[in-house]
């Protein structure tokens, strides 16, 4: 099983299949418009801007669990995404990320740290780096700013 298996719905509530990825490397956060980490939209877009002709998306799911800093309608957070930080990478419905009602994808990113270290998602802007094979090879905390994993972008983009 990789990330590739599941369907997730997109901000209209359609069904979007992850195997329209296979063959490219991913990011997937889970994001949130009120908190604290959300100016790394920023440093987010740039990476997407940079990387995303060598066939790098990141994969954006609001999430409103951490103390509601998701509010509004996907298409409020859609909005003010694009129009504050001129993110152009898809954006998914909002989910939940932790606990029964849990996205399957995030159940399953959550299940593949080798470490074991961590079961669950933390906070908003838990960032998985899924290589093109739909394999997890990385897990960046909601304090590591997009910049600080750049080369591990670049080298997954060279697999």
């Amino acid at each position: 099983m990789n990330v590739y298996d599941f369907i997730v719905k997109d901000q209209k509530g359609n069904d979007v299949s992850l195997k329209q990825y296979e063959g490219k490397v991913l990011l997937i956060v889970n994001t949130a418009t009120g908190c604290g980490f959300t100016p790394q939209y920023k440093g987010l877009e740039e990476l997407y801007e940079k990387y995303r002709e060598q066939g790098f998306e990141i994969l954006d799911f609001p999430c409103n669990q951490f103390f509601h800093q998701a509010p509004g309608t996907d298409e409020e957070i859609n909005t003010f995404c694009s129009l504050r930080f001129n993110t152009q990478f898809p954006r998914f419905k909002k989910v939940e990320v932790n606990g029964d009602k849990a996205e399957p994808l995030f159940k399953f990113l959550c299940s593949q740290n080798e470490k074991n270290k961590y079961k669950k998602v933390k906070w908003n802007f838990t960032k998985f780096l899924v290589d093109r094979n739909g394999n997890v090879i990385a897990r960046f905390e909601p304090t590591t700013k997009p910049e600080k994993f750049e080369e591990d972008i670049k080298k997954a983009l060279e697999k």
